[in-house]
């Protein structure tokens, strides 16, 4: 009897072994709680103002840490601009605004060499495009040659001007934006420049629940800027040491093979007349790792790569004119590409 009930005792020391280590939890090799709270922190303060768009509110603050632009679109009044402008407000970086209009140079963006009658020589004055986060408003409403100004700039971070370069400061993030509906006085963005945003945010109109939010809260904001609400949650240098511990995430060999597959689906896709370059396979790479940061994982899993994919690829690649007069958008092949490209297990 005495050996039964040992055996029994043993049983159940056993079964609370196997219960304490299926409640093991793993640390991560890289401390990520620092990073997480501040990303907490920046998305409790821009919720103050911002109804709903949390998918908006995520992509903008995964182009950040993972070093990109986000071209933001969506009709009018879908808080593209305020959100932008509410981000920067959360950070202790330099901002700057420029309203594109089809009468815009290149060199009001840049800047130009201006004569000093003193020194009697030209001095560089610097154009807006030299601050650290830059909105560009209605990005689509300026002509090609100016558009072309940003082609440097927003890939190599440099400006060169009368044969002098000239580097930006550190962070440097565009968030543009643009209507998709009204086609007057705009301009089609070359594909050379779209290739150079990380992401394409679609915004989305709100819901009935988060419209009845938004007039409730105009209506109590009274004479309250909302800019005032939102208080400064981190500097730049924060912003340098995150993008380090997101470049430190692991990734295993099987999800880089995945990531390569979905960017070649789309060049052999018949739906597709334009498939996605290499830039896109390293810009799928870097998002994917800034998820898993957020989420406070120092590996990325096929999650974050699906949950990439999308934005980074939509804007990227070019639907064959019969699939666009079916409705077909690139959005919707890209998701099917994804579904069809086998998961690593």
């Amino acid at each position: 009897m005495e050996e039964q009930n040992e055996n029994i005792s043993n049983e159940n020391k056993a079964s609370e072994e196997v219960k304490t280590d299926q409640n093991v939890e793993f640390e991560n090799r890289i401390d990520l709680s620092e990073l997480q709270e501040s990303i907490f922190k920046i998305k409790e303060q821009l919720h103050k103002v911002i109804v709903g768009q949390k998918d908006m509110v995520d992509l903008l603050l995964v182009a950040m840490l993972a070093n990109g632009h986000a071209l933001i679109e969506g009709v009018p009044g879908v808080a593209k601009t305020i959100t932008a402008k509410l981000l920067s407000k959360t950070l202790s970086v330099d901002f700057s605004r420029i309203q594109f209009t089809p009468d815009l140079m290149p060199s009001d963006i840049l800047g130009t060499s201006v004569f000093n009658v003193k020194n009697s020589d030209f001095e560089f004055k610097k154009g807006p495009i030299f601050s650290n986060m830059i909105l560009i408003d209605e990005i689509n409403r300026a002509p090609a040659k100016t558009q072309a100004a940003l082609f440097e700039v927003m890939e190599e971070k440099q400006v060169t001007i009368d044969g002098t370069t000239y580097e930006m400061g550190n962070p440097f993030i565009v968030l543009a934006t643009q209507n998709p509906i009204e086609q007057e006085g705009t301009y089609r963005l070359p594909e050379a420049q779209l290739d150079r945003f990380l992401f394409k945010i679609n915004v989305e109109y709100p819901n009935a629940e988060d419209e009845l939010e938004i007039i409730t809260r105009e209506q109590q904001l009274e004479n309250t800027q909302k800019l005032q609400k939102v208080d400064t949650i981190i500097t730049g240098k924060d912003i340098e040491k995150y993008r380090s511990l997101v470049n430190q995430i692991q990734i295993e060999a099987n999800l880089l093979k995945y990531i390569a597959d979905i960017v070649v689906n789309t060049r052999t896709n018949s739906l597709l007349f334009l498939g996605a370059s290499p830039r896109a396979s390293i810009a799928i790479l870097g998002a994917s790792k800034a998820f898993a940061a957020i989420q406070g994982r120092d590996f990325v899993t096929p999650e974050d790569i699906k949950r990439a994919a999308i934005p980074v690829l939509q804007h990227r690649v070019i639907v064959t004119p019969e699939r666009e007069m079916e409705g077909l958008t690139s959005q919707q092949i890209v998701q099917q590409i994804i579904e069809s490209v086998e998961i690593p297990r």
